[in-house]
């Protein structure tokens, strides 16, 4: 279906509305407004050039999404209508590409749609989780309850990516310069010692003359060296999209030394906290367990979560299910099995979310202490290496001179 942005009169109100909605043609477009209580104005196809800059522009972050949910939330459980809660929001709300959305779902309310099924119409956007909650939320009549939990969850989930990505950072930061010193010590000082080399007729120390290769190579080959990184990123991008590569990347997460405990404790704080949630809205077990293992977003997890839901819709307890699966942490079956036994599996998958949640924490913060001293050694180490390579040359022509 075709993209077209509009400009039409509300009937009821008067109003001039600009927003846009998807269509097989001009024509059909127009035919919907006009359905939907409109007199269109102008109808204009939108043409996506794909490019770098219009994703990066159009990007709807958490934060926005955090509101916009809040405010919606609010504004039904004050009784307003969802015509109206949907309107109200969208004139608070700042991102341009979540207007567009928003009017759309407001569109195709008003046109007789469910909540969730408007919502359901933009999937990069809005998650699984988020329609699942809004479904089981218009089912039990709590919709803004469901809504305030959809907001906690994305808060919760958003501010641990943050704080591992945070430690992420300097150990990026660090190898950057790393990488700068090397450059700068390669393409301007290593070659003034091979020159004065050179005029000496004197052969230079191995680690040096490594180093002059290195850097003879880049000078006069640097276009087939962009063009050989450019082709491995590439090729590496290709691979990592196949299933082989997914596989390979999931399980390389949850393995690597140092931080693989950490993107375990990430995904089992993720399926429980996400678990909690749609459990206490009245979304039931095995549709929790499908949902879930879609949003832990590691395909090693998700596989065990999928083999646990099927021996769950054979008759199995949902705990000894997951107890047989290495991928799962032992805590979290054992935490299950008591709420199983004291019928609050939502509580007990909330408490086990906020005990990852926090020894996540704890993780994080000790990484971040720890790998600074690590990152200062493998920083010197290659400092002194490229120090070396040109401070023996001179000390040997030295000892030369003195001979």
């Amino acid at each position: 279906m075709k993209k077209f942005s509009y400009e039409a009169r509300d009937q009821a109100t008067n109003k001039v509305v600009k927003a846009t909605l998807q269509a097989d043609s001009e024509v059909a477009a127009a035919k919907l407004l006009i359905k939907q209580g409109f007199v269109p104005l102008t109808i204009k196809e939108q043409i996506n050039d794909g490019s770098f800059f219009s994703r990066f522009a159009g990007r709807i972050s958490t934060k926005d999404k955090v509101v916009f949910t809040r405010q919606l939330a609010t504004l039904i459980g004050a009784g307003l209508p969802m015509s109206q809660s949907l309107h109200t929001v969208l004139d608070q709300t700042q991102n341009k590409k979540l207007q567009s959305i928003i009017q759309e779902i407001a569109t195709s309310v008003e046109g007789g749609k469910a909540l969730s099924e408007s919502f359901a119409k933009h999937p990069k956007v809005f998650s699984e989780v988020f329609i699942s909650l809004i479904a089981a939320g218009e089912l039990s009549g709590t919709l803004d309850e469901s809504l305030q939990r959809i907001a906690n969850q994305q808060e919760k989930d958003a501010a641990i990516v943050g704080k591992i990505k945070g430690a992420l950072t300097y150990p990026l930061i660090v190898l950057v310069v790393i990488f700068g010193v090397m450059a700068f010590m390669l393409f301007t000082v290593v070659p003034q010692v091979e020159t004065l080399y050179e005029d000496l007729n004197k052969e230079l120390p191995i680690l040096t003359l490594v180093m002059v290769t290195v850097a003879d190579f880049l000078v006069n080959f640097w276009w087939l060296a962009i063009i050989i990184v450019v082709a491995g990123i590439y090729f590496l991008i290709q691979y990592l999209g196949t299933e082989s590569g997914i596989t390979f990347k999931d399980t390389f997460k949850v393995k690597v030394p140092v931080f693989g405990k950490m993107f375990q404790k990430l995904y089992m704080s993720r399926f429980a906290r996400t678990g909690q949630t749609l459990l206490s809205t009245g979304v039931s077990m095995l549709d929790m367990l499908k949902i879930t293992g879609r949003s832990v977003n590691n395909t090693i997890i998700q596989k065990s979560i999928e083999r646990a839901a099927d021996k769950v819709q054979g008759g199995k307890a949902l705990s000894a299910a997951l107890e047989v699966e290495p991928a799962i942490s032992p805590f979290v079956p054992q935490m299950i099995k008591i709420g199983e036994q004291s019928g609050k599996i939502d509580e007990m998958m909330g408490k086990v979310a906020q005990v990852y949640e926090d020894e996540l924490d704890e993780q994080i913060r000790t990484i971040s202490v720890a790998i600074e001293p690590v990152l200062m050694v493998v920083l010197a180490v290659v400092a002194g290496s490229m120090v070396g390579a040109i401070l023996l040359p001179i000390y040997g022509l030295v000892n030369g001179i003195n001979i």
